[in-house]
This record gives structure tokens, sequence and C-alpha cells, in this order.
């Protein structure tokens, strides 16, 4: 599953984003609305170098410092608005050696960065609310959703970019205050917005949601979601109500879905999930009464399968979903009981 680099330390939101931008080292993931912009093949693209005027002729809507991986920066940008699409650079430029997170090798080839500093008097941050949507890229750029980069980047570099959008997204439904809706100011040495006028203060939003492996003797019970391919199965999921636990989740959540009652949920293990901007806890779970009953709206079948004839799971390098049930799934055909 995706998960940060090992080692990689994340900032408390309080860098000075212009001595980021100053240096040639800095790593930058940029995003047009909840779109991340690469090249379509060959290096991902992570330095200002790399992109090229880009930055210099766009305005943008936030600008948020991510972390540090083995001694350089991270720093996420969001777009408003794109210049003309011919002063992106072109694919094939010369290179030079760039370690990049999850990769099979210790280095990529990315564009030559300069060694003077970068001038941030060309930077447009925008306060007009909207961002990039309709993206007018040239040959050898894309600007996707992040689902579609999985398994197309390197994981450690895929789970940057979900860190990413999580922060943007907040950064952008944030700019103005929610009770009064007068703009947001930053507050210093914290990752906050605050309003000025009534003090309402604004963190990343982190939505807590259980995922759960139900068992039966030696059975496992999948369900295949509405929005999944055909044929693909996975745990059950869904986000928790104000005032209710985990465990009531639970038994909340496997009711609705698949109408049957479940008891001694187990933690399993979690992840972070920027879809839209989750924490993913999972746990086991036992049968305790009942039969299946799907509610059709959110799930198209679900049924109990036996350890040894699993169906197709969602990719192992993206979801905790596969290292959860091969986990329960080991554990069965060694003999071991829930």
């Amino acid at each position: 599953m995706l998960q940060l680099p090992h080692g990689f330390q994340i900032s408390a939101g309080d860098t000075v984003v212009a001595t980021l931008l100053a240096r040639p080292d800095t790593h930058i993931l940029l995003f047009a609305g909840q779109k991340l912009i690469q090249r379509s093949e060959g290096p991902p693209a992570l330095t200002r170098h790399d992109y090229g005027a880009l930055l210099d002729g766009a305005a943008w809507h936030a600008c948020e410092p991510l972390g540090t991986w083995q001694g350089r920066p991270w720093l996420a940008i969001g777009l408003d608005t794109l210049p003309p699409t011919g002063t992106f650079p072109a694919s094939g430029a010369t290179s030079s050696s760039h370690a990049i997170p999850g990769s099979s090798t210790p280095t990529i080839d990315a564009p030559a960065v300069g060694t003077s500093a970068i001038s941030t008097s060309a930077i447009s941050i925008s306060a007009s609310g909207t961002h990039a949507t309709g993206v007018s890229l040239p040959p050898g750029w894309e600007a996707a959703g992040l689902r579609s980069w999985f398994g197309r980047l390197p994981d450690g570099l895929a789970a940057i970019a979900m860190q990413a959008s999580q922060l943007l997204e907040w950064v952008r439904t944030h700019r103005w205050c929610g009770a009064c809706g007068v703009p947001t100011m930053r507050v210093p040495g914290e990752r906050a917005m605050q309003c000025p006028r009534c003090g309402l203060r604004n963190y990343p939003r982190i939505s807590p949601a259980m995922m759960v492996l139900v068992t039966r003797g030696h059975e496992l019970l999948l369900a295949s979601n509405v929005n999944f391919p055909p044929g693909r199965y996975s745990a059950l999921a869904g986000f928790l109500e104000a005032g209710e636990s985990i465990e009531a989740a639970i038994r909340r959540e496997v009711a609705e879905e698949v109408g049957i009652q479940v008891h001694r949920p187990r933690y399993f293990g979690s992840q972070s999930w920027p879809f839209p901007h989750s924490l993913m806890i999972a746990f086991t779970a036992e049968w305790l009464a009942g039969d299946i009953h799907v509610d059709p709206t959110e799930i198209r079948d679900a049924r109990w399968f036996s350890p040894d004839a699993l169906p197709e799971l969602p990719p192992a390098n993206v979801s905790i979903s596969q290292a959860l049930v091969e986990h329960v799934a080991h554990q069965l055909r060694q003999g071991h009981s829930r």
C-alpha cells in the first residue's frame, strides 16, 4: 500500500516558501485543481527547472511545504490558471541525477538545475477562489487525477502526491471564513488558517473511515462496490458518523451494506487516503448473525470466499485492502481462527 517514503520528515507548515523556491534542489509537485501535472512518459518532473517558465506565468492559489526526504525539501503548488502552452519545457531536456522515493533505482534523469537563485517576484498568488480545470497541455504533458497516476509513478512519489493533494485542497477550500465569509490568514508557526474577524481557526481536515474484513469460520466476506471494475472485490469500508466510535461504525456499515451482524473487531492497520481526505483504519471482525442482503446503491455483489479462491483485489501497492485480505487469508490457510 502507498505510504510516505521511509525517512520522509513531514513539514509543520511553518517553512518559508520563498526560501524553498529559491533552492535549486527543491522538489515540486504541480496541481491544477485536483489533477497532478506530469510528463506523460519518461522521468517525472520534480524541479522548477523541469516545469520551465510555467510557474512564472501561472497564477497560484496555494504553495504548501510538504517535508524533506534525503535532504531535499518538497513543495506542492496549486494553480489557478496556466500560461500559454509554449512555456512548457520539452520532454527530452538535458538531465542530471535526482533521487526519487519509491523508485526501484536510486536516481532518475531530470533536467539539469541551474545554480542561480530563483526570483519569487514573478509569482502570482490568486485569491479568486477558482482553480484550473480545463487544462490544455502540449504534447508530452498530462493533467490527471491521482488514481490515474497509480502504477505509473514510483510508489513513494505517488504517496507524496497524495499528501500534496490533500493539503492543496484544504488551502483552496479554506481561503474564506466559513462563519463570516472574510478572507482567512495563515497562522504563523502552524499549518492553520484563521479568520481575522471572528477568530475561527481551521486545520487540514482528516476524515476517519473504517475498513473491515469479516470472517465466518474459514471464509472471508468480500464485496464489489458499484464503482469497481467488474470482478474486483474488497473488504467493506465507510466513513464514521459524528459521535460514533470506530467499533460502532463497523457494526453499522456492515449491517447497512450487506445486512449481517458482526462482533469482535480487531485492529489491523491504517493508511492515509486522499479521496477526499481520509484516514482509512482497517479491522477484522467475525460474523455473528444474518444472511447477505446487499444495498444495491453501493454494493454490486457480496459473497463468502475461500482463502484459496480469492477474486481480483485492489492493487497491493495502492490500497491497504489487499494487505488486509492476504494477511487474514494466510492465517486461515494455516488453520488459525479469527
